[in-house]
């Protein structure tokens, strides 16, 4: 494992290699070389991709004892001597990521003793999960600060084989898992690791690490943050939303916050508003309907929500304590109805749904005085109607 390039130099984008072997496995065609700068995945740490020759690298494996480079191509067209080269901006931000993963987990423990439980890069977001219940946004602003410190400093990461003997000699941060081919990654007077992955020559190459957000995990806290070029994309990304934002308001960007505020204290207070109206208007309806002096209204209606359904129901039953409301709307491709007694009736509103149901493929719920359901268009709303009215004279 020491001799592998990747190992050797983790800066090393192109390099030459003899295939040993090729094959076809459950992820595909496959090709072994004599040596490799791609990394497998592995360690938490995803695999490279790149090319052999002109041919797409689109993962790398371990397997056994072999690293195996799964190729979009052929494999027949691989033989010899090959060129390897990484996809060095893929590359480069896994190194960054994990070592910025390094560099705040050391300062978690240094800072307040909160050791990493497990760590996961992804492709948008880095986490580590702390072994605490709370971290509070104090903690968050100086583990940060310190983290970029360590950053700027641009101290060197060395790496270093070990055997188990030796382990001894480190002030490690955790133990490591194995017992041969042990491989430290060292921030001098600072952190020590044991680390199968790759990690570029400085701190300075992280650039910059950025707390995104926490939240809660068990009984861990999850922290999710980004490095590098992460950081600038993350701010690119921001800057143009915001200035969007702040276009379409019509105000600076340093304002847009407050501006969206109280646009959104309108729009409530709109929406209360316009609830109010229709509900003002349920209820000249359901007076409306009321009026009518027939025990059983009933009535179809297209596109109209349950609550209103509801809402209309109770209101036509709390006019007139001896009514019966059969409520059916046409909503898209589905039926729904609500059907309501008064406090003078006496029957039961279970019983219709419990009849209607079935019909319909339905689905509701509700109690004795008021109940709702829906289910598949394949009767008319009329006919839904008809047979709620059948099961009521059927009771």
């Amino acid at each position: 494992m020491k001799e592998l390039f990747y190992y050797q130099d983790s800066m090393m984008k192109e390099f030459s290699a003899d295939v040993v072997q090729t094959g076809t496995d459950d992820l595909g065609h496959y090709v072994v070389l004599t040596n490799t700068a791609f990394y497998p995945t592995g360690g938490g740490q995803p695999h490279d991709t790149g090319w052999l020759n002109d041919i797409q690298v689109v993962n790398v494996e371990k397997v056994a004892e072999e690293i195996r480079h799964y190729i979009s191509g052929n494999v027949e067209g691989l033989s010899g001597t090959v060129t390897g080269k990484l996809d060095w901006a893929r590359r480069f931000d896994h190194m960054q990521q994990h070592t910025g993963q390094h560099i705040l987990t050391a300062v978690f423990v240094e800072l307040f003793g909160y050791q990493t439980v497990s760590f996961h890069l992804g492709t948008e977001l880095v986490s580590i999960d702390l072994n605490t219940t709370e971290v509070i946004p104090e903690q968050l602003a100086e583990a940060e600060k310190r983290a970029n410190d360590i950053i700027l400093e641009n101290r060197p990461i060395e790496t270093k084989w070990v055997t188990k003997e030796e382990l001894a000699q480190y002030n490690l941060r955790k133990d490591v898992s194995v017992d041969e081919d042990i491989r430290l990654v060292i921030i001098p007077d600072y952190d020590y690791n044991g680390c199968g992955g790759t990690h570029p020559t400085s701190t300075g190459q992280v650039q910059m690490i950025q707390i995104m957000e926490t939240e809660k995990m068990k009984s861990n806290i999850r922290v999710h943050f980004i490095c590098g070029s992460r950081v600038r994309k993350q701010l690119a990304m921001r800057k143009n939303v915001l200035t969007d934002v702040a276009r379409q308001l019509s105000v600076p960007e340093k304002e847009s916050g407050l501006a969206l505020a109280k646009i959104m204290q309108t729009a409530k207070q709109t929406e209360k508003a316009l609830s109010e109206a229709r509900d003002a208007l349920l209820v000249y309806e359901a007076k409306d309907l009321a009026s009518r002096g027939e025990v059983i209204v009933s009535e179809t209606y297209e596109n109209r929500t349950i609550q209103e359904l509801q809402k209309l129901a109770r209101f036509i039953t709390t006019e007139n304590s001896e009514a019966i409301a059969f409520l059916v709307a046409d909503n898209a491709d589905k039926l729904q109805f609500v059907a309501a007694r008064g406090t003078d009736v006496s029957e039961s509103m279970k019983n219709i749904s419990s009849n209607v149901l079935p019909l319909i493929n339905g689905k509701g719920g509700g109690n004795d005085a008021l109940v709702q359901g829906g289910g598949e268009k394949i009767m008319s709303p009329q006919a839904l109607l008809e047979e709620m009215g059948k099961a009521l004279s059927a009771e």
